[in-house]
C-alpha cells in the first residue's frame, strides 16, 4: 500500500469537507498500520486529529501539537487513569456539564458509557439514575460503575434497598417506578436506548418506559437520553425541554458488508456452508432472531463442528450437565465453543458466556436473539445475519434493528474493521424517526399537564370514560393516590379495569384469595388459573399448547421446591408435564416476573374492593417473585452467583440465607469481608472445577479495581 497516497486521499475527503467518509478511510488505514504493525506516522496521527479521533493518537510518534490534543481531551471517568474523549464525546460531556438535558441519536461504537462516567465523577451529583433495557444491561453496568465509584455512591440494582447519603441506581424501568415516590430529587436520569419508549420498537414495554419517564422524569434536575441510528426525534412531550442531537454520524469503526445472500440466493445448504466457514476462526455474534432459527443453527454446530481442546469449556459444559439437565443442547454447544444468548437464560448463565465470548481461550460464536443487541454491551470482529426476522412473533426485521445489530461489529483498539457477513438479505435502509405517542394504557396514570397537551380529543376522552368506570368500584381519589404511590406494578390501565372489574362482579370467588398463603400447594391450582386468565397474553409461552395454562399451574406448585430440590432433579419432576429444561427458563422468567406483577395488583385491588376480608397475598408474591428462593439468594444470581452455589455456602453454614432480616447489600459486605480465598476454603469439598472460574467472576464484580 502507498500510505503517503492513502492519506492524500484521505486530507482530499477532508478538504472537500466529506469528513464521514475521511474518517472511514482513514479507519481502514489504521487497521492495515496495526496488523502489520507498522508505527502510526506523524501524518497519520495528524489525520487522526483532523477527524476527531483523538483516542487514537499514538503520542509517541505525534508531533507535539497532535500529543497537545490527545492531553487536552482528557477527562476523569472514575478509573485510576484518565482516558482521551474523541470530538463528539467531549462536546456532548461538555453540554452535560453546563446544565443542558439532551436527547441524542449515536452510533453502538459511540463510546456513550465513558460520558456518563466522565460526568460523575466531575460533576459528582447525589443522586444518579440510570434506566436500561435489560437485567443482563443492569449486571454490566453495575460491574463498571461499582469498580469506579462504590467508595463513594451506594449502588443499587434491586427494589427495596434503602438509599444512602449519594447513590447510582440502575434498573430496568419496571424496577424504577418503584423509587419515584422515594427520591425527592435525581440530579441526572439517563435512559439508554430510550427509542424503546416508541410501541413502534417495543409494543410490550413502551408504555412502563414512558411511565417511568414521565414519573422519574418530574423530579430530575437534568435528563439524558440515549439511542443509536434514529434519524429525527418527532416533537413529543418526553423530550421538549431537552437539546435535540440528531444522529450523530461518527463511528470510531468500520463496518465492512459482504452480501453473502446473494450468493446464497436462498440455498439453505449453501446458508450452511458459509455459517460453518465463517465460523471456523476468530470470534463471531451470530444473529438468529427465533428460538426456532436458534435450535436450527445449534443443530448444524452440533454436527458439524468438531469438540474443543480447551479445557475451560470442557468444565462449563460439564457444569451446565451436572447443574441443569444432560438433555439440553447448551452443554454440547459449549463444548464445541458455541454460545447461546436470549433474554430467557438465568442471567449468571448469560453473564459467564459473554464473559468467556470476551477471553481469547473461551467461546469463539454467540448464537443470539435480539437480545445481544440490548443487553451486553459486547462486540466482535465478525457479526453473521442467520436471520431477517425480528423476533417479534415473525415479522421481518426493521432497518433500525439491523443497524443495531450491525453497531456489534467491531470495537476501538480491538478491531478497527467489523465484517458484516448477510447470509440473508437484509431490510431496506428507511430512515428511522422517533415518534413517542402515547399509548392508551398509560392514558390514567397521566398527571402532568404537560403530558395531558399532547393528547387528542379521542384520549382525553377516553381517560374520562375510565375514571367514570373505575370510580364505580373505587374512589376515584383513592385509585389516583394508589397511582402516585406506585402501588400498581402494571402500567396498563385498561387491564387494571379488567381485574377490577373481575374481583367486584366474583367477590364470592374471590374471598378464597388467601389459600395462596396455604403450604398446601394443591389448594393453588383454581386461584392461580383464574389470575392467569385475567391477563393470558403475558403468560402464554406457546402459542400451539392448548394445555399450557394447566402446565403453567404445575410448573408453579413444583417450582415452590426451588430452594430444598436440585435444579435437575426439578426440571426432571417437569418432564412429565412436557416442560423441558428451556421451557424451564422462560416459565421462571414469567412467574418471576408477569405473574408477580399480575398478582401485585390483584392484592392492591382487592383490598379496596373486598375492604373488611383482611386477606393479603404479599407474602406469597415475595415467594414466586424470588423463584421461591431466599430473595438475597435470588439477588445474588443478577450479581453473577449461581443459586447452586449460594445452596453449598448455606450448607456449609458460611451465611445463613434463611435469615429473613438478611438484606442484599449486607451479604456482599460480609462476602467481601470473609473474601475469595477463605470463601473456596470453608466449601472447597463441595466445589467442581468450574464454580472456582465463576468465584472468581462473581468476586470480581464486587472488588474495586
Amino acid at each position: 500500500m502507498d500510505t503517503f497516497e492513502y492519506c492524500h486521499k484521505i486530507n482530499n475527503l477532508l478538504l472537500e469537507n466529506n469528513e464521514s467518509e475521511a474518517r472511514d478511510e482513514l479507519i481502514k488505514l489504521l487497521d492495515y498500520f496495526t496488523s502489520e504493525k507498522i508505527p502510526f506516522t506523524p501524518l497519520l496521527n495528524n489525520l487522526i486529529r483532523q477527524t476527531g479521533l483523538y483516542p487514537y493518537i499514538d503520542v509517541k510518534t505525534s508531533d507535539w501539537y497532535d500529543r497537545f490534543t490527545h492531553d487536552a481531551f482528557k477527562v476523569n471517568i472514575g478509573s485510576s487513569e484518565p482516558i482521551t474523549l474523541h470530538r463528539e464525546q467531549s462536546s456532548l460531556l461538555k453540554s452535560l456539564l453546563v446544565g443542558n438535558s439532551i436527547a441524542v441519536s449515536a452510533p453502538t461504537s459511540f463510546g456513550k458509557s465513558f460520558i456518563i462516567d466522565a460526568f460523575i465523577a466531575i460533576r459528582k451529583p447525589a443522586n444518579v439514575v440510570l434506566i436500561v433495557p435489560t437485567l443482563s444491561l443492569t449486571d454490566e453496568t453495575r460491574r463498571r460503575l461499582y469498580k469506579k465509584f462504590s467508595n463513594e455512591y451506594k449502588i443499587i440494582t434491586t427494589s427495596d434497598v434503602p438509599l444512602g447519603f449519594k447513590n447510582i441506581l440502575i434498573f430496568p424501568q419496571e424496577r424504577a417506578i418503584h423509587y419515584a415516590s422515594i427520591l425527592k430529587s435525581i440530579d441526572i436520569l439517563v435512559i439508554d436506548e430510550f427509542y424503546k419508549a416508541s410501541i413502534i420498537h417495543d409494543k410490550e414495554r413502551a408504555g412502563s418506559l414512558q411511565n417511568a419517564i414521565m414519573k422519574l422524569g418530574d423530579i430530575s434536575v437534568q435528563k439524558y437520553f440515549l439511542a443509536p441510528n434514529i434519524t429525527t426525534i418527532k416533537e413529543n412531550p418526553f423530550t421538549q425541554d431537552m437539546l435535540k442531537v440528531d444522529k450523530l454520524d461518527f463511528n470510531t469503526v468500520f463496518l465492512h458488508i459482504h452480501k453473502e445472500y446473494l450468493k446464497i440466493n436462498d440455498d439453505e445448504n449453501k446458508k450452511k456452508e458459509k455459517l460453518l466457514e465463517l465460523t471456523t476462526t476468530g470470534k463471531s455474534l451470530i444473529y438468529a432472531a427465533l428460538f426456532k432459527e436458534i435450535d436450527k443453527v445449534s443443530d448444524i454446530f452440533i454436527e458439524w463442528l468438531p469438540d474443543s481442546d480447551r479445557l475451560i469449556l470442557k468444565q462449563f459444559s460439564d457444569w451446565l450437565v451436572a447443574n441443569y439437565s444432560s438433555n439440553w443442547s447448551l452443554p454440547e454447544l459449549v463444548k464445541k465453543g458455541v454460545g447461546i444468548h436470549n433474554g430467557r437464560l438465568h442471567r449468571s448463565i448469560s453473564q459467564i458466556q459473554v464473559r468467556l465470548f470476551e477471553e481469547d481461550e473461551g467461546i469463539d460464536n454467540i448464537i443470539s436473539t435480539s437480545s445481544i443487541i440490548e443487553g451486553v454491551n459486547t462486540s466482535a470482529k465478525k457479526v453473521i445475519l442467520w436471520s431477517n426476522k425480528s423476533g417479534a412473533g415473525n415479522s421481518n426485521l426493521k432497518n433500525f434493528t439491523y443497524k443495531n445489530i450491525k453497531g456489534r461489529g467491531g470495537r476501538m483498539f480491538k478491531h478497527f474493521i467489523g465484517e458484516i457477513h448477510e447470509l440473508v438479505k437484509p431490510p431496506d435502509d428507511i430512515p428511522a424517526q422517533l415518534d413517542l405517542g402515547i399509548p392508551d394504557s398509560l392514558l390514567s396514570s397521566i398527571d402532568n399537564p404537560k403530558y395531558k397537551e399532547g393528547l387528542n380529543e379521542t384520549q382525553l376522552n377516553k381517560i374520562i370514560e375510565f375514571e367514570t368506570e373505575i370510580s364505580k368500584i373505587i374512589d376515584i381519589n383513592r385509585f389516583k393516590e394508589l397511582q402516585r404511590e406506585n402501588a400498581f406494578q402494571i402500567s396498563d390501565s385498561e387491564l387494571l379495569l379488567k381485574i377490577a372489574k373481575e374481583i367486584d362482579a366474583n367477590r364470592q370467588k374471590w374471598n378464597g384469595l388467601n389459600y395462596l398463603n396455604s403450604d398446601n400447594v394443591e389448594s393453588w391450582s383454581w386461584l392461580i388459573k383464574t389470575i392467569v386468565f385475567l391477563d393470558p397474553k403475558s403468560i402464554r409461552w406457546n402459542t400451539d399448547d392448548k394445555e399450557q395454562y394447566n402446565k403453567f399451574v404445575s410448573f408453579v406448585q413444583i417450582l415452590s421446591t426451588n430452594w430444598k430440590t436440585s435444579l435437575p432433579n426439578l426440571i426432571k419432576n417437569l418432564e412429565e408435564y412436557n416442560i423441558n429444561v428451556d421451557d424451564f427458563f422462560n416459565l421462571e422468567k414469567k412467574v418471576c416476573y408477569a405473574f408477580a406483577s399480575l398478582l401485585n395488583d390483584v392484592n392492591v385491588l382487592q383490598k379496596e374492593i373486598l375492604k373488611g376480608k383482611n386477606m393479603d397475598i404479599s407474602h406469597f408474591i415475595s415467594k414466586i417473585s424470588h423463584a421461591f428462593l431466599p430473595p438475597v439468594v435470588f439477588q445474588l444470581e443478577e450479581y453473577g452467583l449461581p443459586r447452586m452455589i449460594s445452596k453449598k455456602i448455606h450448607y456449609c453454614k458460611v451465611l445463613n440465607f434463611e435469615n429473613k432480616d438478611r438484606t442484599l447489600h449486607e451479604t456482599i459486605n460480609e462476602l467481601k469481608i470473609i473474601g475469595k480465598d477463605q470463601l473456596i476454603s470453608f466449601i472447597d469439598q463441595y466445589l467442581s472445577e468450574f464454580d472456582y472460574y465463576i468465584i472468581d467472576f462473581f468476586f470480581d464484580g464486587i472488588t474495586l479495581n
